[in-house]
């Protein structure tokens, strides 16, 4: 067991370690030679030292001070001193690299600059760790006030973002806004991965043919639990089992027309899932060895 939590341990950091680069390439070899911003923290940092003459490095590690302050009160400790680490090591590795400019081209700069750093801060954030403070600042004002994070750091990029048309120009921070979504983008679908889970509840009376079609079918595992339909501790009651699946998006029109050719009627609740964790998640349907489901854990 301890050399199991020692290898995760040195798991996470070699990860934080390899988003801390990808980061960095991102910053050093598209955004920071074209003045280019990103929101948050980085976007303060990169706005500041395109009007000033200092160092980059200096300013993430600075600006980043007071949402590490917050942090100590709103997250784990853990998480802190992870996030130090990660701060520490980024603008370090900032200032001591040395990449050359890859492109002038704005557009590319763009997507290419925010696909680096969402993707170095999103395996960072996987693995416990931040690489921009704004996140924390939005856990802080919606654990005082009940704003959305979302809705937070919108708003702290709108701001940021207006400052940018104003002091450098409109054009860079048009350019700017496509970094900032890219990085957004990007940080989502590392953290949450490519493929997008659905969950789906189906009631119907019909549950048993239901069930055996999914399976069959779609080749998605399932979970079944008891429910009672009635009018009433007087009226007529009626038991029946609930169906609850996990499917990709991209079925779930196949998955509609399995259930409609069973029941038209049946009640069908669909839900995001951000994340699924152990148990079956699917099966696949292997036709040619007998039918036989074969499960990916």
């Amino acid at each position: 067991m301890k050399h199991t939590k020692t290898f995760r341990l040195i798991s996470e950091y070699f990860q934080i370690a390899f988003g801390i680069i990808l980061a960095s390439i991102g910053l050093k070899a598209f955004l920071l030679p074209n003045d280019f911003l990103d929101g948050g923290v980085t976007g303060i940092a990169l706005l500041v030292r395109s009007q000033f003459d200092i160092n980059i490095s200096i300013l993430l590690v600075a600006f980043s001070i007071p949402f590490l302050i917050l942090g100590y009160y709103t997250v784990s400790k853990r998480i802190v001193v992870k996030s130090i680490i990660s701060i520490i090591g980024l603008a370090l590795f900032i200032q001591f690299e040395n990449f050359g400019t890859i492109t002038e081209d704005k557009l590319l700069i763009s997507i290419f600059g925010g696909l680096f750093l969402g993707a170095g801060i999103g395996i960072a954030i996987r693995n416990g760790s931040v690489l921009d403070g704004s996140e924390i600042l939005g856990i802080y004002l919606n654990d005082r006030f009940g704003f959305s994070i979302g809705q937070i750091i919108l708003f702290f990029n709108i701001i940021l973002f207006s400052i940018t048309a104003y002091v450098i120009s409109v054009e860079v921070a048009l350019y700017s806004i496509l970094t900032y979504i890219v990085t957004a983008k990007v940080t989502d679908l590392t953290i949450e991965g490519f493929e997008d889970f659905i969950g789906v509840t189906i009631v119907s009376k019909k549950y048993m043919p239901i069930k055996t079609a999914i399976m069959k079918e779609l080749g998605a595992g399932l979970t079944t639990y008891k429910g009672s339909k009635g009018f009433g501790s007087q009226g007529e009651q009626e038991d029946f089992d609930i169906i609850h699946t996990i499917i990709n998006r991209i079925d779930i029109k196949k998955m509609h027309r399995i259930v409609d050719d069973i029941d038209r009627n049946a009640f069908i609740v669909e839900f995001d899932v951000n994340s699924v964790k152990g148990g079956v998640l699917r099966h696949y349907l292997d036709k040619k060895k007998n039918k036989k489901l074969h499960k990916l854990q």
